[in-house]
């Protein structure tokens, strides 16, 4: 393989209806952040059926080039033409960065496509960065290190520790990434970018799944991801109906509740509500961490917040660390009497 040959940042921009997943806008931000320090070009890569027309959404949000692939047999996910639509992009144009979302169907293309053009993928990354590979060359080995190498960070060890990998020896770089992790750039009204039409051509085999019918379902679930205010409450809670006081907290500040895995494990909260390594990465103006130790899984979801309030009984909890301000002492009565302070601001209003 010869590296020189690839050049560019590529992000997959998943689309489902016509409609662009806000993970792409989010790779993209990231995106021109890291071809900012190569010096070289960012490139979204567009998969569907009747989908050009979002080609100027992308460029707003900063793709320089966007490579359309539309073919009917791309009206829906399916993992066999959506992996061979990106594996011949990426065999054509060659990219020195791969970026896809960690999305549910992310997750099941990436990996696809990674084994196909042979090359590694890390999963779950929480940053991206361009540096020397090794980090700290070995006394002796300098000629050995390598330059502008991306490097992809993730909780490894089920969030005890964090990875830094890279793959210096195969292209593209590849990685996916949570979404909520990275931000999106402002866009630019009336931003244009290059377009190319690409079709490597689709022949249905065994491998094409046949989609009979799509059962849409309206959820009641808040989105935590897109909340400004989140009031989040762990362990130290205590039960599913204290987390009433939480809600009335919520409630007061036009905010939502949220929580940490021990809270979902108990049975407190649904699963759509967790924030964490193996929850949702949020990043709201204020967070309020309530009975939550801040353990390095949870903080891995939280720590690019605003601002972040923590209410810990145990004044040695993780989570003062991370807090812009902390109040130690017993929920139970700070979280009322916080909500009551709330409300007699805005009557006074």
């Amino acid at each position: 393989m010869n590296l020189e040959e690839y050049k560019g940042v590529f992000i997959y921009a998943q689309q489902v209806d016509n409609q662009i997943n806000n993970i792409a806008f989010e790779l993209l931000g990231k995106a021109r952040d890291l071809a900012k320090t190569l010096d070289t070009q960012v490139t979204a890569v567009l998969v569907g059926s009747g989908i050009r027309n979002l080609a100027d959404q992308l460029a707003e949000y900063g793709a320089d080039r966007v490579i359309v692939v539309d073919d009917p047999e791309l009206k829906d996910y399916r993992t066999e033409p959506y992996a061979h639509a990106l594996s011949e992009v990426i065999n054509k144009f060659k990219p020195e960065i791969m970026l896809v979302g960690a999305t549910a169907i992310g997750r099941d293309l990436g990996p696809t496509v990674s084994a196909r053009v042979g090359t590694g993928l890390t999963a779950d990354c929480t940053s991206l960065d361009i540096g020397d590979f090794p980090l700290v060359a070995r006394p002796g080995h300098e000629d050995e290190q390598k330059h502008n190498q991306l490097l992809m960070t993730r909780p490894a060890f089920g969030g005890n520790t964090i990875a830094t990998i890279a793959c210096p020896d195969n292209r593209p770089q590849m990685s996916t990434v949570r979404p909520g992790v990275m931000q999106a750039i402002q866009p630019i009204k009336g931003a244009k970018a290059e377009i190319i039409d690409f079709n490597p051509g689709f022949t249905p085999n065994n491998k094409y799944v046949e989609i009979e019918d799509v059962v849409k379902v309206v959820s009641e679930t808040v989105d935590i991801q897109k909340a400004k205010i989140l009031v989040s409450g762990g362990r130290g809670v205590g039960s599913k109906e204290n987390f009433k006081i939480l809600q009335d907290l919520a409630d007061a500040l036009g905010g939502e509740v949220s929580s940490s895995r021990a809270a979902v494990d108990n049975g407190w909260m649904p699963k759509d509500m967790q924030v964490g390594q193996t929850g949702k990465t949020v990043r709201p103006q204020v967070y309020f961490a309530i009975g939550i130790s801040g353990a390095i899984q949870h903080v891995a979801g939280m720590e690019e917040s605003d601002l972040i309030i923590a209410i810990n009984k145990d004044e040695t909890a993780p989570i003062f660390s991370v807090a812009d301000y902390g109040i130690v002492g017993d929920l139970n009565k700070i979280v009322p009497r916080l909500t009551e302070m709330v409300k007699a601001r805005k009557k006074a209003l």
